[in-house]
């Protein structure tokens, strides 16, 4: 199967640059909402025939270079023992978050084959797309994971994280190397499936400062992406409000940076002297801004990046909840008609 998503991936020449979105499956689109009215996220999660429908809405509806299985970082904290629940206004919460030593002993890392709906959901994609776009799997990082499993759900400050990850680096490590052996069968098991690359989301890594995350956290996304790499798929490397540590993400490793809005997407690149390619990165309220605006914002992106090859258009974050469709539909249009 030719892809200019994958072909970019690798750093290959492409006829138009590809695009996709995060976030492209969603509560922004109507033929979401009328799925999500009837079932929780987690039911849409465990139900391949959901997950693929709603996976598949956004490569119809417009007409993007990549499928994103719909599913959610969390879902592997279940078979190692947690209980997961996504609670309205709240998001995700853990009722029995991981504090102590023996907290990380009880942690399962054997049952991973209980998230194989994932793996189902894909197959169903795969197959109704037949050959169309390629499908992009996808894990938490091993840090944004921790901290959700420590916090017991979205934190501001993530003290009780830190304060572990100071207090006990040993069991710190423990607990990291133990979401590594759950994250990296599940992401082959993917791969299995059909996904033809990973994208690895560290949403939380933000929080820390260059030095912790170089300490606490990059061995830990190295061996993640080492073992997807294996099966010689691309990995996509994307970590929010990193922009003060880029490189040290990068060394991290990556075959595509993801790059949040937070620094312009040509600065990101040079940083790391080109090296990887590169995804992003247009403000996602963008979206929101009148069509003249929004074709001025996309067109300075694509000039930014210029005619090297390697440069994937998506947004600097997940699309959000109330932006209008036709909108992200005149974007991809946008990047298609693009003359440098």
């Amino acid at each position: 199967m030719t892809s200019r998503f994958l072909d970019a991936c690798r750093r290959r020449p492409t006829d138009v640059r590809p695009v996709w979105f995060m976030r492209q499956a969603g509560r922004y689109m109507k033929q979401y909402r009328e799925i999500r009215s009837k079932h929780s996220i987690l039911e849409i999660c465990k139900r391949p025939d959901l997950a693929a429908a709603v996976t598949l809405q956004p490569v119809e509806i417009l007409d993007v270079d990549a499928a994103i299985v719909f599913a959610d970082l969390l879902l592997p904290v279940e078979p190692m023992g947690l209980k997961l629940d996504f609670v309205s206004g709240e998001g995700p919460v853990i009722d029995n978050p991981v504090r102590t030593s023996n907290d990380v002993d009880s942690l399962s890392i054997s049952n991973a084959d209980d998230l194989g709906y994932v793996g189902e959901s894909i197959q169903m994609v795969v197959r109704a797309l037949s050959g169309k776009v390629p499908v992009i799997g996808f894990v938490g990082a091993p840090f944004t994971l921790a901290s959700y499993m420590i916090e017991g759900g979205p934190s501001r400050t993530f003290l009780r994280t830190k304060q572990l990850m100071y207090r006990d680096e040993v069991l710190w490590r423990r607990l990291m190397g133990k979401i590594v052996d759950v994250l990296g069968p599940f992401a082959l098991m993917q791969v299995g499936a059909g996904a033809r690359a990973i994208q690895v989301f560290d949403s939380w890594v933000g929080a820390l400062g260059p030095d912790d995350y170089v300490r606490y956290v990059a061995p830990y996304s190295r061996a993640l992406i080492e073992r997807i790499r294996s099966s010689s798929v691309p990995v996509i490397h994307f970590g929010t409000g990193a922009a003060g540590f880029f490189k040290e993400l990068h060394a991290a490793g990556g075959d595509v940076m993801g790059v949040d809005w937070r620094i312009n997407i040509d600065q990101a690149w040079m940083d790391i002297s080109y090296r990887s390619a590169v995804q992003g990165n247009l403000d996602p309220a963008v979206l929101f801004a009148p069509l003249p605006e929004l074709k001025a914002r996309v067109h300075e992106l694509l000039k930014r990046t210029g005619s090297r090859p390697g440069h994937i258009f998506n947004l600097g974050h997940g699309i959000l909840p109330e932006t209008p469709v036709e909108n992200v539909k005149a974007v991809v249009q946008m990047v298609r008609d693009f003359k440098p």
